[in-house]
């Protein structure tokens, strides 16, 4: 069938996750005639919250720290569309399986400080040095990753801060983010939840070089300010979709594309169900750039064939972390906290952290198909801060563990592995929590490639920093060798998480060659 007129959209965006739909709304806020298309019949894509067992579960983690880093809120009035944020106070709980105490990390540095002297005084100067050095390369990046990134742009950024931070970025770009542990840090309690919630999330192992970036997540708490939207992740996404749609926007969900059209040197269009083509001078793909250029693309001009060779020669990462959610009738307290003298512990998520040795290890253990025995994992109770996600007496368990294979040995469907991760949680929570547990699932990576459309349950992110963004050009620009095809989502710069901030680069970058062509 062919579209009924030359354009029937300024715009397309395949995709309605989260950036997904930050790059719809801001297109269509700006006046331009705009499709997003969905194969889901949600929005929101892994940033989404949904029922089960009675209550609201996260599909993925629920904290939201880089996303309140950035404008969007306020620039598409997502408060006016029911958006509303609860700080997580204290940021995070940290504790190894080594059975010595949790310690919290708080917004406010003095407040960690007096915490960590409570219960890892050896510790304390080498979290201040580590801050001195860390601080400023974390508002450095995440100032950076308000504009696509560029040569320019980050000298500009140097610059403005007066170049704190500039010298500290680019070494420890090219360290591991293990040997920048061992530096500052001797305790398991303070190397390994910062691994955890750093080159870990991102798959990789932190003895790598080049993974030092990751060794912020500490600065990054005293940077933002962690916090959950009331009623679950999934109200970013949602709010977001009804100011796509207040402004104009069309959207189509349980809609798949089947393919990119090209006609001459540039993009046409895209062909759905039936298929039926929608035609418009620009095409935003916010999916797997493997399918956007592998998959997708139908008579694409010549000029583009050194792009597809080089993702054709790109290998496709496997899933590497699965999630387990839960109903309960208790809140199960940690055994780590006995000594913590802070009511409101409960209320963030606690990371249970291997040994640096055991992390590496455990990352050579996945290549196996096999997981560690006593893994990374991310716990959180979301009900404690926000009951309005489960019914009176009732609260959400939130169990996230990394280094959980997609071609697990064995494979998934008969595995005791997420069992056994409840077995390991009991063993550090008081005894007899097991028993309330009123039903359970496991997402893991075969399930969030059956159910989230990701190729061996994995979503290309983006790793790294701006430096190592200025080496992959459409993953940092956002546009391609096609001209009107674009990318954005997690595999464009910087990726990584709920931050939205990949969204509304690739939608300015759109924006002002828009400008620049009227112009001209």
């Amino acid at each position: 069938m062919v579209a009924p007129s030359p354009a029937d959209a300024d715009a397309i965006v395949i995709g309605a996750g989260h950036n997904g739909l930050v790059t719809a709304a801001y297109l269509a806020r700006a006046g331009l005639r705009t499709t997003l298309i969905e194969a889901r019949a949600t929005v929101g894509g892994t940033a989404a919250s949904e029922p089960f067992g009675g209550a609201t579960v996260n599909i993925c983690n629920c904290d939201h720290l880089t996303f309140r880093t950035t404008p969007i809120s306020d620039e598409l009035g997502l408060a006016e569309m029911g958006l509303r944020y609860l700080d997580v106070e204290p940021a995070q709980v940290n504790l190894a399986w080594d059975g010595r105490p949790a310690w919290l990390t708080y917004h406010d540095v003095g407040r960690t400080l007096d915490e960590l002297g409570r219960h890892y005084r050896d510790e304390v100067e080498g979290y201040r040095q580590y801050l001195r050095a860390a601080m400023p390369v974390a508002r450095m990046i995440l100032a950076a990753a308000a504009e696509p990134p560029s040569v320019g742009g980050l000298a500009r950024t140097a610059i403005d801060r007066r170049f704190r931070g500039a010298s500290t970025m680019m070494r420890w770009s090219r360290r591991s983010a293990a040997s920048i542990m061992r530096q500052y840090f001797t305790a398991d309690a303070l190397r390994g939840p910062a691994m955890v919630t750093g080159p870990m999330v991102w798959g990789i192992s932190p003895e790598f070089p080049g993974t030092g970036l990751g060794a912020l997540t500490y600065a990054l708490r005293h940077a933002g300010t962690v916090g959950r939207p009331v009623g679950g992740s999934g109200m970013v996404p949602e709010s977001i979709r009804r100011r796509f749609e207040a402004d104009g926007g069309k959207l189509m969900t349980s809609t798949r594309v089947r393919a990119i059209t090209c006609e001459g040197e540039r993009v046409r269009g895209v062909l759905i169900d039936d298929d039926l083509e929608i035609r418009a001078p620009i095409v935003v793909s916010a999916c797997n750039p493997h399918d956007t250029f592998l998959a997708w693309l139908r008579n694409p001009p010549a000029s583009a064939k050194p792009l597809i060779d080089r993702w054709r020669e790109t290998p496709h990462a496997q899933g590497y972390e699965s999630k387990l959610d839960g109903v309960l009738t208790e809140v199960p307290r940690l055994h780590a906290l006995a000594e913590v003298d802070d009511p409101d512990a409960m209320r963030a998520t606690a990371i249970v952290a291997p040994s640096l040795e055991d992390i590496d290890r455990g990352y050579g253990l996945m290549q196996q198909g096999r997981v560690l025995d006593r893994p990374a994992m991310f716990l959180n109770l979301p009900t404690v801060l926000d009951p309005s996600m489960a019914p009176p007496g009732r609260h959400v368990l939130s169990l996230e563990v990394l280094y959980t294979p997609y071609a697990l040995s064995g494979g998934w469907a008969t595995s005791t592995e997420p069992t056994r991760w409840l077995d390991r949680l009991e063993s550090i929570t008081e005894t007899g929590w097991r028993a309330t547990v009123s039903d359970w699932r496991a997402m893991t990576p075969a399930r969030y490639e059956s159910e989230f459309s990701l190729p061996a349950g994995h979503a290309t992110s983006f790793a790294g920093g701006p430096v190592a963004a200025m080496r992959n050009t459409e993953l940092t620009r956002y546009r391609t060798s096609i001209p009107g095809l674009y990318l954005t989502g997690a595999a464009t710069f910087p990726g990584a998480g709920v931050w939205g901030a990949s969204g509304r680069n690739a939608a300015l970058t759109i924006l002002r060659e828009q400008a620049a062509i009227r112009s001209s």
